[in-house]
């Protein structure tokens, strides 16, 4: 009798292990809030923040979904729609609320829930103290990723899809339908919703390996809701065509290949990445581990599209954990919740739930404070390498008119301050049937006469390069002039001007 009151009073109530659970949680995203905060500039690195900004800002001047180019001379005119565009919305507000501090906030913020559902669906299985540490190592994996544009809002959607579809084939019961909305929302926010339909897939078939056909009636269920999956998802703007223009880029287009986000995996570049891949292999090797065929398929599945294109750095090093820690918790007892629950708490353990609530207000006062002050005295804007402000000044200041010929890299800007492109990030859809092939070939060794084509068949007024654009010698070459230069973007008007 005293041996059971004893572990009873070791125990703590439901309530308890909640609000420790909780706390971990927040303070473990809070960390990383605070952590990107201090590198808050590298998150509008990305030469795409700017023209995602302005489609938002676009469609909240017009509540109109755009059906044709309104943002290039080259590509005028033709299809291309802003399958994006709640993503791009919640941009624009963030901006027309606080500028690129604002948009960087809400990035940050994204990041930390992000943070928090992951230690949270962890600290299910395992300790919290091992669930929160995993969701820190897997933020910090795939910061390569952090930045304003809109994929960054589908994280915690992808996070909490997984874990709960495969939570729901593990306990074989059908997977909840409020999920849909998810799919719903993510469709809106970013073209990779498809991959709802692939994870969907792998939980179904993770169930099939548990139960077999023994459960009819319930593999049913599932096969009904993985159809409602990409029905659900045409509830948007476009209906199908959002389905249709991702294929485009799923199956590779001439663009792929040339942007850095969409190349393999490269040890030398990902050192991080690969020491932690090698090192989980490691103890897969060395250790008794096993798991079901259909989640050790969906592994092989996220390391695939993550070494065949780095953006999908996340699929990993996000879902893995997600779908492995209750395999670890049952294999494992010492690292589990379970066993965690019979521990007794420690001091610190204690002081997040007898302290919750003032804890909670603590940190939800600090973080509202930490971005009151950093609003006011820091300003964030994005990196010179894409923003061309003082050739963009001189272009206004010069009243340079015609069609800018302008590296690929400050398409995004262009099109922020209302200027027509002549190429911009928004290869997905445009500049393709060998546009972007040819744009490309211009500064290769040989590429001064395609060059000169290109100038005389868009009849080019000024060009706007990068510093380090291989076409530069080209233009001098061609008798044009250096109007303009500085650290990192240079300005060439043709002979005569």
């Amino acid at each position: 009798m005293n041996r059971a009151a004893t572990i009873i009073t070791a125990t703590p109530s439901l309530g308890d292990e909640q609000r420790i659970r909780l706390v971990f949680c927040l303070l473990c995203a809070c960390v990383v809030a605070y952590v990107l905060a201090d590198f808050a500039g590298a998150i509008l690195q990305d030469p795409d923040n700017w023209w995602h900004v302005k489609v938002g800002l676009d469609f909240l001047a017009s509540l109109t979904f755009p059906a044709v180019d309104p943002y290039s001379y080259t590509f005028a005119g033709q299809p291309w729609i802003a399958k994006e565009w709640l993503g791009q919305v919640l941009l624009a507000l963030a901006y027309s609320a606080g500028g690129w501090n604002g948009v960087v906030t809400l990035i940050i913020a994204t990041v930390g829930l992000t943070v928090f559902l992951m230690g949270w669906f962890l600290s299910a299985w395992l300790k919290p103290i091992l669930a929160v540490a995993l969701a820190f190592v897997a933020a910090f994996l795939i910061a390569p990723i952090y930045t304003a544009r809109p994929h960054v809002f589908t994280l915690p959607i992808i996070v909490v899809w997984t874990a709960m579809l495969f939570r729901a084939a593990q306990e074989e019961r059908a997977p909840p339908l409020w999920l849909l909305v998810l799919v719903v929302l993510w469709a809106n926010l970013h073209a990779t919703f498809t991959l709802s339909f692939v994870i969907a897939a792998f939980a179904g078939l993770d169930l099939l390996a548990r139960s077999g056909l023994s459960k009819p009636a319930l593999l049913a269920k599932w096969a009904a809701f993985g159809l409602l999956c990409p029905l659900v998802s045409l509830m948007h703007p476009y209906g199908v065509k959002a389905i249709l223009a991702t294929l485009t880029v799923a199956y590779g287009n001439e663009a792929v290949p040339l942007i850095l986000e969409w190349r393999p995996f490269n040890a030398q570049e990902q050192l991080f990445q690969e020491a932690v891949m090698l090192l989980a292999f490691f103890g897969l090797l060395v250790s008794r581990f096993r798991i079901g065929w259909a989640r050790a398929l969906f592994i092989i599945f996220t390391l695939h599209v993550y070494l065949a294109h780095l953006r999908f750095v996340y699929l990993p090093f996000l879902l893995i954990p997600l779908v492995i820690a209750a395999e670890i918790a049952r294999q494992y007892p010492a690292l589990s919740a379970t066993t965690w629950l019979t521990e007794k708490r420690d001091g610190l353990e204690k002081i997040f739930a007898g302290r919750f609530y003032a804890i909670c207000g603590a940190m939800a006062v600090l973080a509202v404070g930490i971005v009151s002050v950093l609003g006011s005295t820091y300003q964030v804007a994005p990196s010179p390498t894409t923003a061309a402000n003082g050739a963009l000044a001189f272009a206004r200041d010069h009243r340079l008119s015609g069609n800018v010929l302008n590296s690929y890299n400050f398409g995004g800007t262009l099109i922020f301050h209302g200027i027509k492109t002549y190429i911009d990030g928004r290869t997905d859809q445009l500049f393709l049937n060998g546009f972007t092939k040819t744009d490309e070939a211009t500064g290769h060794s040989d590429g001064k006469p395609l060059l000169e084509t290109q100038l005389k068949k868009y009849a080019i007024g000024w060009a706007l390069l990068t510093a380090d654009d291989t076409r530069i010698p080209f233009f001098a070459e061609l008798g044009w002039k250096r109007a303009y230069a500085d650290d990192y973007a240079v300005i060439y008007l043709p002979p005569g001007a």
